[in-house]
């Protein structure tokens, strides 16, 4: 449930500053007023949802939200591998969700549509910026490889205790402010699922990349994070408690789990 709420929240959140509030026009007698968030803002509001929601319920589930944050840190030794699916089901059932209530709030609006993504992630003539597939696969595989990598390390045991959600929070608004105008950026397969669902049948085409190119990117992270940093002092996961990167008791700070 914490990752079904966690993805949700993401999902519906992030794509809602995008799709909401990075273009909003207010009027000022005859003059326009663009009020919206733009790039910065929907950046940072994606980082805003993971750390928040991090520090709500990272104690519960290990806080991950995305498919390819589960994978990197199985592959990293730092979570049971039986697990993943289960965490895979929520996530992607989470950020369809939190898509589905983005709709009902957005269709509410005078002339609205699709047409312009809503937020969906692209590559070609769907690209924010015109991106090849090519320039769009490097990407999404290169950013989630260093935002696994952040989490990796943030959340392990050497590093200062309880700051993990502030660094892999800044971590995701960095990958976002690189990777929107390529892809508007996943870094997530289960934050493009949602949107893609609702956003046509060229967003569910290009959705493979989607989950490709995040799950590599994760895996690399995974195998390299241990070999740059060595396995000494690194968390492991005690089965016999609970499902998150360590084995620390439950009452352990939130900060020492990733996002």
């Amino acid at each position: 449930m914490a990752e079904f709420l966690g993805t949700l929240w993401l999902t519906f959140g992030g794509c809602g500053s995008a799709v909401l509030a990075a273009k909003f026009l207010a009027h000022e007698g005859s003059t326009p007023l663009n009020l919206g968030i733009g790039l910065l803002g929907v950046s940072f509001a994606f980082g805003l949802l993971v750390l928040t929601m991090a520090y709500a319920v990272g104690h519960i589930s290990g806080g991950h939200f995305n498919p390819a944050v589960t994978l990197g840190i199985v592959v990293g030794k730092r979570f049971p591998a039986s697990q993943l699916f289960p965490y895979w089901v929520a996530q992607v059932v989470g950020a369809v969700v939190g898509a589905a209530i983005l709709y009902v709030i957005a269709s509410g609006a005078p002339g609205f549509s699709t047409a312009g993504g809503f937020a969906a992630n692209g590559y070609a003539e769907h690209s924010p910026g015109g991106y090849s597939m090519l320039s769009a696969l490097v990407a999404e595989v290169v950013l989630t490889a260093f935002f696994l990598f952040i989490i990796l390390g943030a959340t392990d045991a050497r590093a200062p205790q309880g700051f993990a959600p502030i660094a892999i929070g800044l971590g995701l608004t960095l990958v976002h402010f690189i990777g929107i105008p390529v892809t508007n950026l996943s870094v997530n397969p289960a934050r493009s699922t949602g949107p893609a669902l609702f956003a046509g049948s060229w967003a569910i085409g290009q959705l493979w990349l989607f989950w490709v190119a995040p799950l590599v990117g994760a895996a690399i992270a995974g195998v390299l994070y241990p070999v740059v940093a060595g396995n000494a002092g690194t968390r492991t996961v005690d089965t016999q408690t609970q499902p998150s990167l360590d084995s620390t008791p439950p009452a352990a700070p939130v900060g020492e789990r990733a996002a």
